[in-house]
C-alpha cells in the first residue's frame, strides 16, 4: 500500500467518525481522529516490503545472508533463483513499483537521516532498472548469460559446497532439492544463451573457450568425486541424527543427481555454447551488440554513480599510471634496477627466486599462510585508523579449481548477518607465480582489512541502517573505492616502512587499477581490440601476461566495473582533502573514516552530502 493511500485511509476513517455523530446525544464521546501517518514509519514500512519482495526472488542470497523465513518472504533453503528472461522482468518489477511508491513522499517531511536512505534506494533501484531494461544476459553490466565469468554452472557449485548448511537432515534435504533446481537454472541460461544469440548478442569467442574448457573440466570428474558431491560427503557426519545408512543414502542421491541430471544439463549448456560459437567474432567490445553505446552509458552510470564520460574516465587513467609509475620508478632505482622500462624492471623483480612461491600444494598453502599472518598485524592497527572497529571474522581460500581458469585474481563474500558463517575472501592460485611475494600485502589490504571484509562488516554489524541498505544495496564505485584507498591507508599506517618492495606492489595495484580505466573504456568506447588492451595493461603494470589476459577478459564482459576502483578511490580521496580544508586542525581522520563508514555503501552524489553534512557539524 503506497502512502498516499494509507493517508486517504486514515482522513476516511476520521471523516466517517465526525458523520456518525449527533447533536441532539451529547452524552455519545466524540470520535477519536486517528493521528497522520508518520512519513518515517511509512518509508520503512515501504522499504521493508521492497526487502522482502527483493528476498523473496533471491533464495540465495537469503542464504548468504543468514536472513529468516520471516525476513525472507518464506521458505528458501530448498530453492534457487528463477534465471529466466521472465523472472529477470518479474525483479525489475518489483523495483520499478518501489520506485512508484517512493516518488510520492515528500522530502520536506524526512528527517535528514531518512533522505539520504531515500536518495540512496532510488539510485540504485533506477540504475538496476535501467541496466536490466537491456534485456541480454544479466543487462547493460554483464549483458552475456554464460561466459568465464557468469553463469549458475560457475556460481552454484561453490554456493553450494561453501554457503549452503547442512547441520539437519532438513539442510540436507533442501540441500537435494537444491541440485534439482541447479538442473533448471542451467537449462534456463542454455535456452537464453540461444535466444539472445538470436537478437545478435553473443559473448566474444575467447569468453565462450573459457566457458568451455571450465565446463568440460567440471564434468570430466567422476560423480562420486564431484565437488557436489563431496561436500554434502563431508558434512553429513555432523548430523547427529542420522544413522550411517541414512547418510550413505544422501550421498547416493547427490551422485545420482549429478550423474543423471546435472551432467546431462552441463551437457546441453556446453553443446549450445559450441553452437554459439559458431558466429562469435572476436571483437571485445559491447560496441559491436544491438544499442552498445548506451548500455555502456548505463553501464558506466551504473558501476561508477558519476556522470563521467568514457573520455573523462580514459584521460584520468593516462594520467595517474603516468604519476604512478613515476613512484614506481624511484623505488626501483633505489633497489638498483635501473635498466628499462618500468614494466620491463617489475617483470625483472617478479621472476626473482626469492620473491617466488613454489607452484606445489605446499606453496599455495605457504601463500594463505602469508596471508593471514598479514592479516592478524594490519586488525592491529585498525585502532589507529578508526573509532568503530568491524567484529566479524574472516577466512581466507582458494579460488575452485573447477573455475580458477577464468576467475579474477581475488574477491570477496560477506559473513551472514547472524555471524552463523564468517566474512571470506578468494585468492586465484592457479599458477603462483602470478603472486610475487611483494603483491600479496596489498591484495590482502583490498579485499580484508581495512578493505571489502571491514566496510562490509561494519554496514552489517550497524544498527542504524536500514535493512535493505544494509544487506541487499550495493555500489561498486563506494565499495571498490573504498578497497582501493584501504591500500592506500594500509600505506598511509606505515606497513611499508620496512618493505620497499611491498611499497612498489601497492604502487603496482595502483597503477593497474588505474589502468583498468583506460582498457574498459579503450575496449568499450575506442573499439580496441583484446589484444590492444592486454598491451596497453603489461605495459602499465609490468604484470605477467596470463595474469593480466585474465583481468582483461573479464571487462570484456563485465563492461564499466572495473572502472567503479579508481573513480571511486578519487572521490574518496577529493572529499576527504575538501573535509581537512574545511575543518583545519579540527579535522579527525579516525572520525572521517567512522562517518564514511557508518552510513554503509552509497553512490559518489550522495557520498558528498554526507561528508559536507559531518564536516559542518564538526565545525
Amino acid at each position: 500500500m503506497t502512502p498516499s493511500r494509507r493517508s486517504l485511509l486514515a482522513l476516511g476513517a476520521a471523516g466517517l467518525g465526525l458523520l456518525s455523530g449527533c447533536a441532539n446525544a451529547p452524552a455519545t464521546p466524540p470520535p477519536v481522529i486517528p493521528a497522520p501517518p508518520d512519513t518515517s514509519a511509512l518509508l520503512a514500512s515501504r522499504l521493508d516490503e521492497a526487502a522482502t519482495e527483493i528476498l523473496r526472488e533471491s533464495p540465495e542470497r537469503c542464504t548468504a545472508l543468514g536472513v529468516s523465513e520471516e525476513r525472507a518472504g518464506g521458505r528458501y533453503i530448498d530453492r534457487l533463483s528463477d534465471s529466466s528472461k521472465e523472472g529477470q522482468r518479474r525483479y525489475r518489477a518489483i523495483l520499478q513499483r518501489a520506485l512508484d511508491d517512493l516518488a510520492r513522499f515528500d522530502l520536506g517531511a524526512l528527517p535528514q537521516h531518512d533522505r539520504v536512505t531515500l536518495a540512496v534506494v532510488r539510485t540504485s533501484f533506477e540504475n538496476s532498472v535501467a541496466n536490466t531494461a537491456f534485456e541480454f544476459g544479466g543487462g547493460a553490466g554483464a549483458p552475456y548469460v554464460v561466459t568465464q565469468l557468469t553463469g549458475a554452472y560457475s556460481d552454484a557449485p561453490d554456493f553450494m559446497d561453501t554457503q549452503h548448511p547442512v547441520r539437519t537432515a532438513e539442510e540436507a534435504d533442501a540441500y537435494l532439492a537444491r541440485l534439482g533446481e541447479f538442473v533448471r537454472q542451467l537449462d534456463q541460461e542454455t535456452a537464453i544463451l540461444g535466444e539472445d544469440a538470436r537478437l545478435g548478442v553473443v559473448a566474444p569467442d575467447f569468453a565462450i573457450d573459457r566457458a568451455l574448457e571450465q565446463l568440460s573440466a567440471f564434468v570430466a570428474v567422476a560423480p562420486n568425486q564431484n565437488v557436489l558431491v563431496q561436500s554434502l560427503h563431508r558434512r553429513l557426519p555432523s548430523i547427529a541424527e542420522l544413522s550411517d545408512s541414512a547418510r550413505a543414502t544422501y550421498a547416493s542421491r547427490a551422485e545420482s543427481a549429478v550423474r543423471d541430471a546435472i551432467y546431462p544439463a552441463y551437457q546441453r549448456q556446453i553443446a549450445a555454447l559450441h553452437e554459439v560459437r559458431r558466429g562469435a567474432v572476436h571483437d571485445a567490445g559491447i560496441w559491436r551488440l544491438p544499442r552498445g553505446d548506451e548500455m555502456y552509458a548505463a553501464a558506466l552510470r551504473s558501476r561508477t554513480t558519476t556522470a563521467m564520460s568514457p573520455d573523462e574516465i580514459h584521460e584520468l587513467g593516462l594520467t595517474l599510471i603516468a604519476q604512478f609509475n613515476g613512484e614506481m620508478d624511484a623505488i626501483l632505482k633505489a633497489q638498483g634496477l635501473r635498466r628499462g622500462s618500468v614494466a620491463q624492471r617489475v617483470r625483472q623483480l617478479s621472476r626473482r627466486p626469492n620473491q617466488l612461491f613454489p607452484n606445489t600444494d605446499s606453496g599455495r598453502a605457504q601463500i594463505l599462510a602469508d596471508l593471514n599472518q598479514q592479516t592478524r598485524e594490519i586488525t592491529a592497527l585498525m585502532p589507529r585508523a578508526f573509532n568503530t572497529l568491524a567484529r566479524a571474522q574472516m577466512e581466507i581460500r582458494r579460488v575452485p579449481p573447477t573455475t580458477e581458469a577464468g576467475a579474477p585474481g581475488g574477491y570477496y563474500e560477506r559473513a551472514t548477518l547472524d555471524g552463523s558463517r564468517p566474512g571470506a575472501y578468494y585468492i586465484n592460485l592457479r599458477d603462483t607465480g602470478e603472486w610475487p611475494r611483494f603483491t600479496l600485502p596489498t591484495l590482502n589490504y583490498h579485499e580484508g582489512v581495512p578493505g571489502h571484509h571491514w566496510q562490509i562488516s561494519i554496514q552489517q554489524e550497524s544498527g542504524a541502517i536500514p535493512f535493505i541498505r544494509r544487506a541487499l544495496l550495493g555500489f561498486s564505485a563506494f565499495s571498490e573505492g573504498w578497497g582501493l584507498y584501504a591500500e592506500q591507508l594500509a600505506d598511509e599506517l606505515g606497513v611499508y616502512a620496512d618493505n620497499p618492495l611491498g611499497r612498489l606492489g601497492y604502487l603496482q595495484s595502483a597503477a593497474f587499477r588505474a589502468s583498468r580505466l583506460v582498457c574498459d573504456t579503450g575496449i568499450h568506447h575506442k573499439r580496441w581490440s583484446r589484444e590492444q588492451a592486454i598491451q596497453s595493461m603489461l605495459e602499465a603494470t609490468g604484470d605477467l601476461e596470463s595474469s593480466v589476459a585474465t583481468e582483461i577478459e573479464r571487462y570484456c564482459v563485465w563492461p564499466g566495473q572495473a572502472c567503479s576502483y579508481m573513480v571511486g578511490r578519487q572521490a574518496i580521496n577529493a572529499l576527504r582533502a575538501e573535509a581537512s580544508t574545511t575543518l583545519g586542525a579540527r579535522f579527525d581522520l579516525k572520525a572521517f573514516h567512522d562517518a564514511l563508514l557508518a552510513n554503509g555503501a552509497v553512490p559518489l552524489s550522495v557520498l558528498g552530502e554526507i561528508v559536507r553534512a559531518w564536516a559542518q557539524s564538526q565545525r
